[in-house]
């Protein structure tokens, strides 16, 4: 039997289609709920800004600028898989003038290319698109708003390209970018780029200057704060060579050998806007020291440099040994003057900068088993405040702490005085008279000695003889008169005491501490002859006792020492003096301590003022104390004559 076949009507496919189509749309209108095509999505302030400001150097992906140019050229796919074609593009559209967005497109992706890939053809070309926005021929300057983020974004990529595309492989194996500064032609990726070198910029206080590196690239720790400017140019640290290049510059010898040289690179290109067309551009590199230029003018407009000073000191204090001879030198002796190479100052007194007229010396003068590296925050603090930085010339003064303190104090007296004869023998540079000298523990009491007049009251308390009855060689009349008497240092005009003991420290009262410093460091050679010599020469017992038993810093700053009681009984007079006094915890000052000096110890009546810190000894870094400073030292300047500005 043959069974027939029944085909749907029309009508009923119909129906089924429309059921069909009705639940696909029922299914996408739910899956999409109630969106468009065009809409928003709310976010937090954070990401709403990282929007809005996103850009090659913050975060390593176009800003929304350059990716606007991609996109109104159809390019930002291409931009991924084809770059390099994509900018020649780029570059071979650029009109004869004006054109800011492409060309600032063209330095941040090239910045970004450069970064991908390691060419630093690209890292160049960056440079010279974004100094072609910022310095167009027709000398008017970039044409972005300065509310615009691209503004400030165009010296930001000209200063990180600039230092990367003259980067070349450390020597010494680390990660650092070091910069070589060298004339030559250059590859770019549309041509050429010929560059000359002013060497003007490479002389700095005397030394030539090398191994320059980039602080824009280095992370520091240790400082509260990182004082930085921003303006034109790559910011560097360079070192300074081991001998002097000029050796008759006034305090070649007194910079350090560790010395780092915050520095600014300009490569100043010559009307590179209408050399972009040709491919042939040509320019200079320009050094520029920090502490000796802040501008710099460009095509007739003041232009502040960047620089980065706190990158650079910090720089400087990595790994410096001094840190680890600390207390070893305390015991041994010797040893800092070890690490000073021949052709630096052996007095112990060295500059932060180059001796510059006009300004006033501030001495930093560091207490026990300690170096001049603990005034590291202060200074820094200080070299991020222009007017302090305008008006003072940072020295410090290194010394072996477990020498006697009058003999300690002798040897900064006379190093104060050869650099005032080296830097200004005519006495012709007002702000040297006018120095402040700042003292930490017994630094402080080194200090003092720079401001007193002991008249014959040290000597009588080692000889019985008059002191001009005593035959010596002429070098250890020098080295006794220097360490036995005192008088007011007449540039000494005012003395900052940080946590001194006045009257004496608290564990150096201790007898058994005592002799064991005593056993244990090693004086000055120097001295003990000259001791032996006076003593031979006047048969006196006193000298003698203190030859078999010499005398130490420790001992000087016993309480009961009759040398720290003398010192104590002569008070500072004619000048300002100030203490700044530690005490830990929150009871009664005057029952008060930090831990090494009381407070009854370290008070003075004479003091102007006495500023109370509630921290241990070791405060000289912390913000109350350098904010204490930091006043004083505007009270000094508010009290100079005004030839002194």
């Amino acid at each position: 039997m043959i069974k027939s076949i029944v085909r749907p009507s029309s009508m009923h496919l119909l129906t089924e289609f429309f059921f069909r189509f009705s639940v696909l749309a029922l299914v996408v209108l739910l899956i999409q709920g109630c969106a468009t095509p065009v809409g928003i999505e709310p976010v937090d302030i954070q990401t709403g800004y990282r929007l809005n400001t996103e850009n090659a150097l913050s975060s390593g992906r176009p800003s929304e600028a350059s990716k606007t140019v991609l996109r109104r050229n159809g390019l930002m796919d291409r931009f991924e898989n084809e770059p390099e074609k994509v900018l020649a593009e780029l570059h071979a559209e650029l009109k004869p003038s004006g054109d800011e967005n492409k060309l600032f497109t063209l330095a941040e992706l090239s910045l970004l290319h450069g970064q991908k890939t390691e060419n630093h053809a690209y890292f160049l070309a960056a440079a010279v698109y974004a100094w072609s926005l910022l310095f167009p021929d027709d000398g008017q300057g970039i044409q972005i708003k300065p509310s615009d983020p691209r503004y400030r974004l165009t010296y930001d990529l000209y200063n990180k390209a600039l230092a990367q595309g003259l980067a070349t492989r450390n020597e010494h194996g680390s990660d650092e970018v070091e910069v070589q500064l060298k004339p030559g032609i250059y590859q770019l990726p549309f041509g050429t780029l010929e560059l000359a070198l002013d060497e003007s910029g490479l002389s700095w206080g005397g030394y030539n200057l090398e191994h320059f590196i980039s602080t824009a690239f280095l992370e520091i720790r240790g400082f509260r704060n990182r004082y930085r400017s921003p303006g034109l140019g790559s910011t560097l640290a360079a070192s300074i060579s081991h001998e002097y290049s000029a050796a008759n510059v006034a305090g070649a010898n007194r910079l350090g050998p560790q010395t780092k040289v915050p520095v600014t690179l300009l490569a100043r290109f010559n009307r590179a806007r209408s050399a972009l067309a040709t491919g042939q551009i040509k320019g200079q590199l320009e050094l520029y020291a920090n502490d000796q230029s802040t501008t710099v003018s460009v095509d007739g407009r003041i232009q502040p440099l960047e620089f980065d000073p706190t990158a650079a000191y910090a720089y400087r204090l990595d790994d410096n040994p001094l840190y680890s001879m600390e207390i070893l030198n305390f015991i041994k002796g010797g040893l800092f003057a070890g690490a000073i190479p021949e052709n630096r100052a052996k007095d112990g007194l060295f500059t932060i900068y180059p001796y510059r007229p006009g300004k006033i010396p501030l001495v930093l003068v560091h207490g026990t088993a300690s170096s001049p590296l603990r005034w590291a925050e202060m200074i820094n603090e200080f070299e991020g405040d222009s007017l302090i930085r305008e008006k003072y010339q940072v020295w410090v003064f290194l010394y072996d702490s477990a020498n006697p303190i009058n003999y300690s104090a002798g040897v900064l007296r006379e190093a104060l005085e050869n650099t005032l004869n080296e830097f200004d023998p005519e006495r012709k540079d007002a702000a040297l008279q006018q120095m402040v000298v700042i003292g930490h523990s017994q630094g402080g009491l080194l200090t003092k000695l720079t401001a007193i007049d002991s008249g014959n009251r040290f000597w009588d308390l080692v000889s019985d003889t008059r002191f001009d009855k005593i035959t010596v060689s002429p070098d250890v009349e020098s080295l006794l008169k220097r360490s036995l008497f005192f008088k007011p240092l007449p540039f000494v005009k005012r003395v900052v005491f940080i946590a001194t003991p006045q009257h004496g420290a608290m564990a150096a009262a201790s007898e058994w501490v005592t002799g064991l410093v005593a056993k244990l460091v090693t004086l000055p050679q120097t001295m003990l002859r000259g001791f032996a010599q006076a003593a031979a020469a006047s048969g006196d017992e006193k000298l003698l006792a203190k030859l078999r038993r010499p005398p130490t810093a420790a001992d000087n700053m016993n309480p009961s020492n009759p040398g720290l009681q003398i010192l104590a009984s002569i008070p500072v007079v004619g000048i300002p003096a100030h203490s700044i006094i530690a005490v830990k915890g929150h009871g009664p000052k005057e029952e008060g301590d930090d831990g090494v000096v009381a407070y009854q110890s370290a008070h003075i009546d004479e003091a102007i003022s006495e500023k109370v810190v509630r921290w241990n000894h070791s405060c000289q870094g912390q913000p109350e104390v350098i904010e204490e400073v930091r006043r004083i030292l505007f009270e000094h300047l508010a009290t100079l004559p005004m030839t002194t500005d």
